[in-house]
């Protein structure tokens, strides 16, 4: 009966161990440009065997790029950049075989957008509540 138990227990276990192997790797990533200047998050998100989606960080998988520097999943570009683009490869390091590279473009135009301040937010919204009051 204990050579019974052990056995099941030990099958369960294994079963589940197996279960949350990664399988292969995405980038999910957040932009579809880099910022130069800014820590860039790169989201790379690991297939388990049992079909779930875990994300990974760089406990877990190796950066490397074509310019820049990682800290952790952030590329970080310089503000003065000559580069149009960045290739990126992640890497699982239990398992160096499962690996993905993608070419990631560097925004070009500066972000000079203003954005409304507090009182133009609240006017415009006041403004609005005023013309459904009239209807």
């Amino acid at each position: 009966m204990k050579q019974f138990l052990f056995f099941t227990l030990f099958t369960t276990s294994t079963t589940f161990i197996i279960a949350q192997k990664v399988d292969s790797i995405y980038f999910h990533l957040y932009t579809d440009s880099l910022k130069k200047g800014t820590h860039n998050y790169i989201n790379v998100d690991g297939k388990l065997s049992d079909g779930k989606w875990k994300p990974l960080s760089a406990k877990e998988v190796l950066f490397t790029s074509s310019y820049g520097v990682f800290e952790g999943n952030e590329l970080i570009l310089p503000a003065i950049c000559t580069e149009d683009k960045v290739v990126i490869k992640a890497v699982l390091k239990y398992s160096p075989s499962i690996w993905k590279e993608v070419t990631i473009w560097i925004k070009k135009k500066p972000d000079d957008e203003i954005l409304p301040t507090k009182q133009d937010v609240l006017k415009k919204q006041s403004g609005k509540n005023n013309k459904t009051k009239r209807l």
